[in-house]
């Protein structure tokens, strides 16, 4: 059964974790979604030019099997600040989906909004300390019920196959790691 996944970008947004979210679920077979809160195209973190399917207003009322928030600064605060994307995430977890945010979205997005409550997170190292349950802090991937959440560009890869073992099974996400010789 296909997946269908949202992975919501920004000016800003760090490119490697956006496109190893994108990359690792559409090679499980899922149908992504990239959503922009800004223009079609955005500038990502280190000048990368990224064109997204969509924006982030035509995702309403739209059902997701993951929504999966890439960081990078000021990405991060612009996601953020999307009403839009936030009422989606909103709805989202209260239907009990899961979301999954890396690098600077746990602290900048997810607790901001009060959606990781007494979750166990982790987070990039410069925000991993202003999380409010520090328990995981130093794990590269935490998943604590519907919630994923990783450390940065350098474990966006693992937070990848973590989601596909989740949406999926352990092992497509073996045989995708075994695929790209991780």
């Amino acid at each position: 059964m296909t997946k269908k996944v949202l992975v919501p970008i920004a000016d800003g947004t760090e490119e490697i974790e956006a496109i190893c979210i994108i990359d690792v679920l559409r090679r499980a077979g899922a149908d992504v979604i990239v959503a922009s809160v800004d223009e079609l195209q955005i500038i990502a973190s280190r000048g990368v030019r990224i064109i997204a399917d969509k924006l982030i207003t035509e995702c309403i009322g739209e059902t997701y099997d993951l929504i999966a928030l890439p960081g990078g600064m000021p990405g991060a605060e612009h996601l953020r600040d999307s009403d839009v994307l936030i009422a989606l995430l909103k709805q989202h977890i209260e239907q009990g989906r899961y979301y999954g945010a890396i690098c600077a979205s746990p602290v900048v997005v997810l607790q901001y909004h009060g959606f990781l409550q007494s979750q166990s997170a982790t987070a990039h190292p410069q925000f991993a300390g202003q999380l409010d349950n520090p328990a995981a802090i130093e794990s590269r991937v935490v998943v604590d019920g519907h919630c994923i959440t990783s450390r940065g560009p350098g474990t966006a890869i693992e937070f990848a196959l973590k989601s596909v073992e989740i949406l999926y099974h352990e092992k497509k996400a073996g045989d995708i790691a075994m695929s790209m010789v991780v």
